[in-house]
């Protein structure tokens, strides 16, 4: 599992980069975001879940930074952990899948209610940037926002090589969700 150094570095990280953003600007953080994996095929279904997440939102201009350690995914079978980290997202090379970029449209953060909204960034799987738009959903309730989205990562886009013995195993495509309420920042 990941450490609890590497994962307050993570987080140290992303609260820097908050704070390069804007000083001035309402940031908030989540630091224990749910996402999970999943993969379908005929043979076998494959899932995963991580609680180690963290994102950052500055509220200013919208954008979110978010990170998600790679050994933190957690497979019901220990095999499946470890074939995933070694063969297939190279862990110890490319520790984390991350995401930054702006929430459109604008959201009245001030106001309780339920947001549709799209994100439009990059987003880094396995060391491999692809420029994405994913749809998402805001819930701001007594000022504090919940992000949740669900959206698909294509495995050989992000340079994932599924070898063809294990091919009727795994998915080309895998289903991510995520989801994580923020807090305010304290300044």
């Amino acid at each position: 599992m990941i450490s609890i150094k590497n994962n307050s570095l993570i987080l140290l990280l992303l609260l820097y980069f908050a704070f390069i953003i804007s000083a001035s600007a309402q940031t908030y953080v989540g630091k224990n975001v749910k996402t999970s994996i999943f993969s379908s095929t005929p043979v076998e279904d494959i899932k995963a879940v991580s609680n180690a997440g963290t994102a950052v939102l500055v509220v200013q201009n919208q954008e979110l930074a978010i990170q998600i350690p790679i050994k933190s995914l957690e497979f019901d079978k220990k095999m499946m952990q470890e074939h995933f980290n070694e063969n297939y997202m190279e862990s110890e090379k490319y520790p984390a899948a991350k995401f930054k970029g702006i929430i459109e449209p604008k959201v009245d953060w001030k106001k309780d209610g339920e947001y549709p909204v799209f994100a439009k960034g990059v987003l880094t799987v396995h060391g491999v940037d692809k420029s994405r738009t994913i749809a998402g959903r805001i819930i701001i309730k007594n000022g504090i926002p919940t992000l949740s989205s669900t959206f698909e990562v294509v495995c050989a886009a992000h340079e994932i090589k599924i070898p063809s013995i294990v091919f009727t195993k795994i998915a080309e495509t895998i289903k991510v969700t995520f989801q994580g309420t923020l807090n305010p920042l304290n300044k």
